[in-house]
């Protein structure tokens, strides 16, 4: 190997040329630089939603990469084994990628620094999806935060570092490895009809991200901290799908609320804070990596939740047939967008977990389905959050009642009645869309009867109050 031989730059998370360290880096040495997407053992397990979205955004990004006389090499297999064979093929001396912090991603990137650099190669990883690297936030005691409002205290003042520019340009290797077709991949097969509905709400690509950010800032982050909460109204920045493909920075984002901070807009101050509500999802799943897939809470392991698919008002609730009108309406806009607002998250998940006493695993793995800005951590910590079993989790007294929340967040009904489609005259085309998006064999027409409920507001909450007190821990 000699100075001069080709870097291959593995992309994951980072779909971008504008702020992407590592690949900043790369370009400065002045070697040849080969991008590379893997759809790997990680990648390969996502569900429809996240993996169908991941092909439209590999499709952005390698067309921008073109434009730049570059290419996107793809392939398919075991990282370590894909990557160890684009060595051979190129010979090249370094692989280099920018750090993600989900228990099997972190999993996966060890195993591949080490098994490369004992083979002599330069492996090296670059920080950049998140704003502070997790081990950089310690406590008083040298320990990692369990609690979110000293977390945000401890960085909010901290220095982020400036975006770095795109490359102005990437040498090309003598010749380019052989690279998978992105159609042979078929990422969405597994949306069937969907994919067209849902293909008419994502905002895909480096450019088109930098564009929501700008309108964003430009028009609605005055009024962030109470149009947040409200799902009929377009008072959110929808970066969450393009943050979660890395085809805009979190420090870009950061920034950018830093100034409209400066320039007196109310709603800054609560935008910074969200993005910091991020970081400390993966600052927990990095630490405790069993956020992700159990109970953080060990002692919740005894509580007696329904792990039962099958039942019918887990069903009901899958299908947006519970009932209970904010529940369904934010099911069906999951349904028909690939996304759901964030108060409505927070309504369905407690619904689930407290109304339906239902694990949270079961609305964890359906959101890891449907959600085209699923992130491994953030969904995990929402969840658990929502549950009670969770760091910083919701009091397990505190059970959101549905209705009172519509009174409270939809007073006029816009959001359910722009999703519910059934008892309507003239229903919203996205009510609509729902039952064209939805299986043919669920049998579910606009023309049906709204269901009653299948657990009511209130019976939910004493049922739920009743099993928590009872609760043997």
């Amino acid at each position: 190997m000699t100075d001069d031989s080709p870097i291959l730059f593995w992309h994951r998370r980072d779909l971008r040329l504008t702020d992407n360290p590592g690949l900043a880096a790369a370009a400065l040495t002045g070697r040849p630089v080969i991008p590379v997407f893997i759809l790997d053992e990680v990648f390969d397990s996502h569900g429809a939603a996240p993996k169908w979205r991941l092909g439209l955004g590999l499709e952005a990004f390698g067309a921008a990469l073109a434009e730049r006389g570059a290419r996107l090499v793809l392939r398919r297999g075991g990282a370590l084994q894909t990557l160890a064979a684009l060595v051979r093929e190129t010979g090249a001396g370094a692989v280099w990628w920018n750090r993600l912090y989900d228990p099997d991603s972190v999993e996966r990137d060890t195993g591949v620094k080490a098994d490369l650099k004992a083979d002599g190669i330069d492996a090296q990883s670059f920080a950049g999806h998140i704003l502070h690297e997790p081990w950089e936030v310690e406590t008083k005691q040298g320990d990692y935060y369990k609690v979110f409002t000293p977390f945000w205290r401890a960085v909010k003042d901290r220095e982020v570092p400036d975006p770095v520019t795109a490359p102005s340009d990437l040498t090309a290797p003598d010749s380019w490895p052989d690279s998978d077709a992105l159609e042979d991949w078929q990422l969405g097969a597994a949306m069937d009809r969907g994919a067209p509905i849902v293909g008419k709400h994502v905002v895909v690509g480096e450019r088109a991200a930098q564009g929501r950010l700008a309108a964003f800032i430009g028009q609605r982050v005055q009024d962030y901290g109470d149009a947040r909460d409200l799902p009929s109204v377009d008072g959110t920045s929808r970066l969450s799908e393009n943050l979660t493909l890395g085809e805009i920075s979190i420090r870009s984002c950061w920034h950018a609320g830093l100034r409209a901070q400066a320039d007196g807009k109310d709603g800054a101050g609560t935008f910074l804070q969200e993005l910091v509500w991020r970081d400390f999802g993966h600052h927990l799943a990095y630490n405790t990596p069993r956020l992700t897939s159990e109970n953080w809470r060990e002692e919740w392991d005894a509580f007696p939740w329904n792990e039962d698919e099958r039942k019918a008002e887990v069903i009901a609730w899958k299908r947006g047939r519970t009932g209970i009108r904010f529940v369904d309406a934010a099911m069906r806009e999951l349904y028909v967008t690939g996304h759901m607002h964030n108060r409505s998250r927070m309504i369905v998940a407690s619904y689930l977990c407290k109304h339906l006493m239902c694990h949270w695993k079961i609305g964890k793995a359906w959101f890891e389905e449907h959600l085209t800005d699923w992130d491994p951590a953030s969904n995990a910590l929402g969840w658990q959050w929502s549950a009670g079993s969770g760091p910083d989790a919701t009091p397990y007294f505190r059970v959101f009642n549905p209705v009172t929340q519509l009174d409270r967040f939809d007073k006029k009904r816009t959001y359910v009645g722009h999703w519910i489609a059934e008892g309507q005259s003239q229903p919203s085309r996205d009510a609509l869309d729902y039952f064209e998006a939805i299986p043919r064999r669920w049998g579910l027409s606009p023309d049906d009867d709204y269901p009653e409920p299948v657990v009511g507001a209130d019976e939910g909450r004493k049922r739920a109050l009743e099993a928590y007190e009872n609760r043997s821990f």
